[in-house]
């Protein structure tokens, strides 16, 4: 059965190590496989988008995502039930959007963050199964925030102008309908 994990939250050093590369064996010893389903259950239970191993306490090249009606994320294009083993990112073209960010280790916090439109993905699959995809538009952040805080980074570090921050309440009561068209638009083009 899979536990709930604690998040770590700012300020916790474990949120800017770089987390260390999974080897491929370990990946089927019992232990990472528990860890990944812990890893999953805290995500749900938390509402989050996706939540890398370093922002519970475990500093591995590991993280999940699923975004399925998420009440948090309610405009966010669904993303299946994804693990990225050691995963490395690639821009596709110059392209870039502003995304409103927030996160599980950020709490009440969001903020304005450029992100590429458009990714290549290549990481092993919970099981050692290479994956290799392209991810584009609002998706795209999500993978790229995930991957962020595997090498030690948060969304705050990636804010371009502070006057965007705001709390969870301030976002939904000024700026969400903004956001929203955006991400309409975002999706129109990209599909997701």
């Amino acid at each position: 059965m899979a536990t709930i994990r604690a998040i770590a939250q700012i300020g916790e050093p474990v949120l800017r190590q770089v987390a260390r590369e999974v080897e491929p064996d370990e990946l089927n010893t019992p232990g990472i496989q528990g860890f990944i389903d812990d890893l999953i259950a805290t995500m749900r239970h938390a509402n989050g988008a996706g939540l890398a191993a370093n922002q519970v306490f475990e500093p591995l090249q590991i993280c999940a995502l699923e975004v399925d009606q998420n009440p948090r994320y309610p405009y966010k294009p669904k993303i299946p039930l994804t693990i990225l083993v050691n995963p490395k990112l690639e821009a596709i073209g110059d392209e870039t959007f502003v995304n409103y960010e927030g996160c599980l280790s950020v709490p009440n916090l969001r903020g304005e963050v450029r992100r590429h439109a458009r990714l290549r993905v290549r990481a092993l699959d919970r099981h050692g199964q290479p994956l290799d995809f392209e991810a584009q538009g609002v998706s795209a952040g999500t993978y790229q925030h995930e991957v962020d805080h595997l090498f030690g980074k948060l969304f705050v570090d990636r804010v371009e102008e502070p006057t965007s921050l705001c709390t969870w309440e301030s976002f939904r009561r000024h700026r969400e309908a903004e956001f929203r068209a955006r991400v309409e638009a975002l999706v129109a083009r990209f599909g997701s």
